[in-house]
């Protein structure tokens, strides 16, 4: 599996069940594309645990208004629905693995 780009219509059912990883990125940004490539990697490694999805933030500003984005990247992990954890910046591929690691169980 690999990361997963939505907009703004296919974010609820993304996050509806089970664990989703969210990274809200946009193109003009440096650090969200030093991050999509540690992202892809994850979300193969780890694809039987959560899936991984990209969200652009200029292309969706009504969602990235609602979670009060200010900073990207942004990950956000969703449990049923529901925020449960964020990360702001880019981080190494062992840090962002542990950042989703302690949000699944």
């Amino acid at each position: 599996m690999s990361v997963k780009k939505i907009d703004a219509p296919e974010f609820e059912a993304a996050i509806k069940s089970g664990v989703a990883v969210i990274d809200f990125n946009a193109t003009w940004c440096g650090p969200c594309r030093m991050l999509a490539p540690v992202l892809e990697e994850l979300s193969e490694e780890m694809a039987s645990k959560a899936a991984f999805y990209a969200m652009d933030v200029d292309d969706n500003p009504g969602i990235a208004a609602r979670f009060s984005i200010s900073s990207i990247p942004y990950v956000a992990i969703f449990k049923d629905g529901v925020r449960v954890d964020e990360q702001i910046g880019f981080v190494p591929k062992e840090q962002l693995r542990a950042f989703v690691e302690r949000n699944i169980d």
